[in-house]
């Protein structure tokens, strides 16, 4: 038997479970679960002989230690900032490590350390980054094995709503990490454009969006997302003249968002003093300079931010309740803190909704002589509000590699991200049968 320890077991974590849950009896897997709480996996989880659910403490150096040391590969799915104390605790038991997260520095930093032992620490692994890294790399080596030179490469993913359960003026709902969507983009952007260095600092970030088409779900606005700089290398594109990496939503959010960085309420970088006593409207009153309080809460905004009053960015803000006087009701918080706690109430999802990933890769390139566009495009729906699209490509990848090292087929040792041709192949090919299939069109550029 093979033991395989699961930590984290959110929203995120659904499909991987039921993934590896179904798989445990052909290929003979033992399946631990930790996390701060497991009461909510589902009775045939709880139940199954060959799962053992526990509460998990990450901060508990013993059993941190002790459940490690009993696995054959740990899979970490816990926040981020957590996946270094597991990465530290697997390399001094001798364990490999799956995640679906961006390698920190931390991690970065035991690459040499872990192939001295022959380790996999597998990083990167589901969808963005993941699912964004095979699928480009896999277009990136077909057009290099014919001959092409590519010129530009875009990429852009979102995990968005599907049409049906579309229900407010944001088109979008979390699902995902709420901090995270509330924290996107406070790095700078860079990235490289018909050779020119760009670099977008956050306070402009959502007001620079490009507008893009897919055919049967309309149109989405990209922003570009920190540093596709750093991606040249590693996907063997250093002298590429336009490179991008970037997330996608609906149209109005990015603005509407503008709005909110202009007034100051995705910052977390300070406490408010009495947020206990403090409403949503005083909140936002506070941003706003002194000597016109007479004159209408949204019409002040307008003018502080530079729009007309009955711009739609605001209607999608009064929709928030931000300009209610609606209590904050929390001891401490900052104010990305406060922000985050309503809108975790207005973007919830409701039961039977549906949820949307959007990928596209748009490449150009020169063959023969002719120069060409690439447009690669993957739209997966959610079958419900647990069984998510962002659980399915989150999940499945994470727990098609730990398949894949578990029968000694990753051959890699140290720090990996999934650019490998052994690795995407096998990766996606499984997926396809999930509905992650990407749709391919190619057109002659004048």
């Amino acid at each position: 038997m093979k033991n395989i320890l699961l930590l984290g077991a959110g929203r995120s974590a659904s499909v991987l479970i039921e993934y590896l849950v179904a798989n445990a009896v052909k290929e003979t897997w033992l399946l631990a679960i930790g996390d701060v709480r497991v009461d909510h996996l589902p009775a045939s989880v709880l139940t199954n002989p060959l799962v053992r659910a526990f509460t998990f403490d990450v901060h508990d150096v013993a059993q941190r230690e002790e459940e490690i040391s009993q696995a054959d590969v740990v899979i970490s799915m816990l926040p981020a900032l957590f996946h270094p104390l597991v990465a530290t605790t697997c390399l001094e038991k001798g364990r490999h490590l799956v995640t679906a997260s961006y390698v920190p520095e931390d991690i970065k930093q035991l690459h040499a350390q872990a192939q001295e032992k022959g380790l996999t620490f597998l990083m990167e692994c589901g969808l963005d980054p993941g699912i964004d890294h095979m699928s480009a790399m896999q277009i990136i080596h077909h057009l290099q094995s014919q001959g092409a030179t590519i010129t530009s490469f875009k990429s852009f993913t979102g995990g968005l709503m599907a049409p049906e359960s579309d229900t407010n003026p944001w088109h979008y709902k979390f699902t995902w990490n709420p901090r995270n969507v509330i924290l996107a983009g406070q790095s700078t952007a860079k990235y490289i454009e018909n050779g020119s260095y760009k670099y977008i600092p956050y306070p402009r970030l959502f007001s620079r969006t490009e507008t893009f088409h897919v055919e049967g779900y309309g149109h989405f606005d990209g922003y570009a997302n920190r540093d596709s700089l750093s991606y040249r290398e590693p996907y063997g594109l250093q002298e590429i003249p336009t490179m991008l990496r970037g997330t996608l939503r609906r149209p109005g959010y990015c603005q509407a968002w503008q709005v909110l960085v202009q007034l100051g309420l995705p910052d977390d970088t300070y406490f408010l003093d009495n947020p206990q006593e403090m409403t949503y409207r005083e909140l936002v009153e506070s941003f706003l300079p002194a000597g016109n309080e007479h004159a209408p809460l949204r019409e002040r905004i307008a003018d502080y931010v530079g729009i007309a009053p009955d711009a739609r960015e605001l209607d999608m803000i009064e929709w928030t309740g931000l300009l209610e006087d609606e209590p904050i009701a929390m001891m401490t918080a900052t104010p990305a803190q406060a922000l985050e706690k309503l809108l975790t109430q207005k973007w919830q999802l409701s039961p039977g909704d549906k949820d949307m990933i959007v990928m596209l890769h748009l490449f150009e390139y020169e063959l023969d002589g002719q120069k060409q566009k690439l447009t690669s495009s993957l739209v997966v729906l959610g079958d419900d509000e647990v069984h998510t699209a962002m659980a399915k490509t989150v999940g499945l990848p994470v727990g098609i590699a730990t398949k894949l090292l578990l029968h000694g087929s990753l051959k890699q040792t140290g720090v990996v991200v999934p650019l490998q041709a052994d690795l995407y192949t096998a990766i996606l090919k499984e997926l396809q049968p999930y509905g992650v299939q990407f749709q391919e069109r190619v057109e002659v550029l004048v």
